[in-house]
């Protein structure tokens, strides 16, 4: 019953990102039928893959396994994004980040 939740919450999230199987086994370096089998709870996986899987969905793999929201979930989604850009495009992300901490101190 724990793998099938556990496939059932990487499946729901994969779906919100507007992931097909394919697209996100790929992503995650997985066969679409491996993704297929956790996701129906008949195998399970490696840490490493859990860890690919959460990265890729920007989740705690706390949430994967147990279904807990992490204190800094909000914070994996921004950091996930950022790893996502290009080095110039986080130099000017800080930047920005920097003059709105700077706006919200001020008030």
């Amino acid at each position: 019953m724990f793998d099938v939740q556990v496939g059932r919450r990487i499946r729901e999230l994969r779906e919100i990102e507007n992931y097909t199987r394919e697209a996100f086994s790929e992503k995650v370096e997985i066969s679409a039928k491996f993704l297929y089998e956790i996701e129906t709870g008949k195998k399970g996986f490696s840490a490493e893959t859990l860890c690919r899987i959460a990265k890729a969905l920007s989740v705690s793999c706390d949430y994967i396994m147990f279904g807990e929201k992490a204190e800094n979930c909000g914070s994996e989604k921004i950091i996930g994004t950022l790893e996502s850009m290009r080095p110039a495009q986080r130099c000017q992300m800080q930047h920005m980040l920097k003059v709105l901490y700077d706006i919200c101190d001020c008030v």
